[in-house]
């Protein structure tokens, strides 16, 4: 059963089922709330009790009150910043006029090549170095030396696909069929490999000089998805392979990837050790000041990279939502927003399972090790089916009032379900996953069940 396809609430809220008792009224507007023994009791009508509730400051000294005060303000203000930049990107892509060419995309670009500049300058510096130009001696080769290293390690970044948990077309003819279909319909180039990891989340990328693309299906999600939210989930990933998203280029893909190297890479090691002599200390002081520096440089060029790139990348994942809804349902595609917003839950549920004694003697310890699949399985499915329908409400509306994402790439979820709701019903989805192909999929997937069962128990 999917998210949608929750039972509604009574028609009397007012009864409890369980126990024939008067249910709990909101402390604010009196209304009638569902009180839920795993999830917060808040008020639909009024919103009570939505948000989290803040620590109080009045036990704070008044300096400490005015800085937690500011943080407040700060952080609302960024709140309606970031409301306001997503809302006028969904605007333009509900009304058709979502342009990814965006100027800032242009911006983009040429920041990705002054990224590319620096590690070239970097690099061809170690060169003349080395060579004896335009000084020569050993301290001049030693610093092109240095330098690189450092170029080497300011390279640009075009990823690595996935190692692990690699499926084989000859291993899941299935699988590969379902995601082969899926390009098709939506005009993309074929995968070159499937990875199955423990992630509760899924995702697409090309790697390397030659451009591997690869598909990361998070089995902990694919497990809580109905069949057909399940090809709306790689109708959205395949989906980035055509609908322009210029996160993924050569080009600035690689910068922002050498951005993050940058990041670690500049990053301050804040002292020289407990047992360093005063002069190692002092070298250490002043290494980390000019490092901090870079760094703090590093941090404003990757946030301005994330802002040039915010137009063009939230178009582009409503544009990947739309093709998901029109592969399966607007209905599906919306069910498996829904069901993103779960991970809350399915950690409580492997935390459950871990709880969980394992009695009997060694060899029982050891087949359970070796199959503990089935039950985990089992509760995670089971946890999401459970969550009642006020629950999914709120977490829709928490997204609303926090302006929160599943990350930073991704639009307002309460956007993405918004816009999925206007989007025009499909009398027959254009692809659907069967039963029997659902079943040979499982089969597949039983090795990788066993393998992430164990990882994460």
């Amino acid at each position: 059963m999917s998210l949608s396809e929750i039972p509604s609430p009574a028609a009397n809220p007012q009864v409890n089922d369980a126990t024939g008792a008067a249910a709990p009224r909101c402390p604010e507007c009196g209304a009638p709330v569902a009180a839920q023994e795993r999830f917060p009791t808040w008020c639909p009508s009024c919103e009570w009790n939505l948000l989290p509730p803040r620590p109080s400051t009045d036990d704070l000294p008044p300096r400490a009150r005015r800085r937690a005060e500011r943080e407040e303000r700060r952080e609302e203000k960024r709140r309606r910043e970031v409301r306001a930049r997503t809302e006028q990107v969904f605007r333009l892509v509900s009304e058709g006029g979502s342009d990814l060419r965006h100027g800032a995309s242009a911006g983009a670009f040429l920041l990705a090549g002054a990224v590319h500049l620096v590690s070239l300058a970097v690099l061809l510096a170690g060169v003349l170095l080395v060579v004896g130009w335009p000084l020569g001696g050993l301290p001049a080769r030693v610093l092109g030396v240095i330098a690189l290293a450092v170029a080497f390690l300011l390279r640009p970044r075009l990823g690595r696909p996935e190692r692990s948990g690699v499926l084989t077309r000859e291993a899941a003819p299935n699988l590969y069929g379902l995601v082969d279909l899926v390009s098709a319909e939506l005009g993309a180039p074929k995968v070159d490999s499937i990875a199955v990891t423990s992630a509760f989340n899924a995702s697409f990328g090309t790697h390397g000089l030659r451009r591997h693309r690869q598909l990361r299906i998070g089995l902990p999600l694919w497990t809580v998805l109905t069949r057909q939210q399940r090809v709306a989930l790689l109708g959205h990933e395949i989906g980035h392979c055509v609908n322009g998203d210029v996160r993924r280029g050569v080009w600035t893909g690689s910068a922002v990837n050498a951005l993050a190297e940058w990041h670690g890479l500049t990053r301050p090691s804040r002292g020289g050790g407990p047992n360093s002599s005063l002069v190692v200390a002092l070298a250490s002081a002043v290494a980390d000041l000019v490092l901090g520096a870079v760094h703090l440089g590093v941090r404003a060029l990757t946030e301005l990279m994330h802002r040039l790139h915010l137009r063009s990348g939230q178009a582009a994942e409503h544009r990947a939502d739309l093709m998901a809804a029109r592969l399966a349902s607007p209905g599906d595609a919306r069910g498996m927003l829904r069901a993103l917003s779960n991970a809350p839950t399915l950690e409580a549920a492997l935390t459950r399972q871990r709880a969980l004694p394992r009695a009997g003697g060694r060899a029982a310890r050891a087949a359970a090790a070796a199959n503990p699949a089935p039950d985990l399985w089992e509760a995670l499915a089971e946890a999401v089916r459970s969550v009642p329908p006020t629950e999914v409400e709120r977490r829709v509306r928490l997204s609303e009032r926090e302006a929160s994402a599943t990350d930073l790439s991704h639009p307002p979820t309460y956007l993405r379900l918004r816009l999925l709701a206007s989007a025009p019903p499909s009398d027959r989805p254009p692809l659907v996953l069967d039963a029997g192909r659902a079943a040979a999929i499982e089969a597949e997937l039983a090795p990788s069940r066993a393998r992430i069962a164990a990882e994460l128990l």
